[in-house]
């Protein structure tokens, strides 16, 4: 059995299975202080230990920026990070020192992108984008079947992008004001509109904003990196399937018959998708962590 643990800026999800035909256990908690936070993530998996029988491994999805760079000593820390009082968490070494299984981490983002390649809407492409529209925006790349990091992982939700026409709220993020995140994460839509986005409704304005900010991030990622496919999902998108509509038309209309490619000139309702997994993009890529570290572990003892 191997144990995933998505963390997320509002809630955590810890799961125990091997797949998404094989979940034998599912938690949910809310993302408080790290140091309650953490401890209740703790007892789940020490009673899944005990119970379930050991563990295999432990993957870690969480909400960033993280350091990934191998023989970093920050390596499966939280970085400077909006999420008061999160920054600098060792979250690898926590779970690590109390149990003695392997424990992999990337960002939730990326782990859902590696679920998705794995067993949803990435299946059969080597190189695919995924982003996730939630408490913030993050972008997972997957090149060549593998996430991609250079000197760290990328962080497109907070690219600054060009504004719609009359659109001058200063947005919300509080490094960069109006990035993309500022603009369209569930606490910017709350901070613009003053409920949340789940209780405006379908022809509330705003949501032709959030197309208009994620088409531009679509062109962003079309012209940059070059996906065979992108995916979108995340809280915020949740029950807004007619949302696709609008940012496949900002996306078209932003490349303005630019890229004469059969992913775009086919239909960009087959290019940009919802994911395969759904809201379980997220649990599950945890759980895809968990497996990759332990099969990772055991290709290194047989070496």
């Amino acid at each position: 059995m191997h144990a995933g643990i998505e963390l997320g800026g509002t809630k955590c999800i810890c799961i125990l299975g091997t797949g998404p035909d094989d979940i034998r256990a599912r938690e949910q908690l809310p993302t408080g202080d790290p140091a309650a936070t953490l401890a209740a993530i703790a007892e789940i998996l020490t009673h899944w230990h005990s119970a379930a029988g050991p563990l295999a491994s432990i993957g870690i999805a969480s909400f960033g920026p993280l350091d990934l760079r191998e023989g970093s000593q920050a390596f499966g820390s939280i970085g400077k990070t909006p999420k008061q009082g999160w920054g600098h968490t060792d979250l690898v070494g926590y779970f690590s020192n109390r149990f003695a299984v392997p424990v992999g981490i990337t960002t939730d983002v990326i782990g859902a992108a590696l679920a998705e390649g794995r067993w949803g809407a990435g299946r059969g492409l080597r190189d695919f984008a995924y982003v996730t529209v939630g408490t913030g925006v993050g972008v997972g790349l997957i090149h060549e079947g593998r996430p991609l990091i250079g000197v760290h992982h990328p962080e497109l939700g907070h690219v600054r992008i060009a504004r719609a026409p009359g659109d001058t709220w200063p947005g919300q993020c509080p490094f960069h004001g109006d990035c993309v995140e500022g603009l369209v994460s569930g606490p910017a839509i709350k901070a613009r509109c003053g409920v949340a986005g789940s209780d405006l409704p379908e022809d509330h304005p705003a949501w032709m904003l959030v197309a208009h900010a994620l088409g531009q991030l679509a062109h962003i990622l079309v012209t940059s990196v070059a996906p065979q496919r992108i995916l979108m999902g995340g809280g915020v998108l949740t029950q807004r399937a007619p949302l696709f509509s609008a940012m496949r038309a900002q996306l078209d209309s932003s490349l303005n018959g630019y890229l004469d490619i059969g992913e775009i000139r086919e239909g960009l309702d087959t290019y940009l998708v919802p994911p395969g997994l759904g809201a379980d993009a997220g649990p599950l890529g945890a759980l895809a962590v968990a497996i990759d570290t332990h099969w990772q572990a055991t290709e290194s003892t047989r070496k």
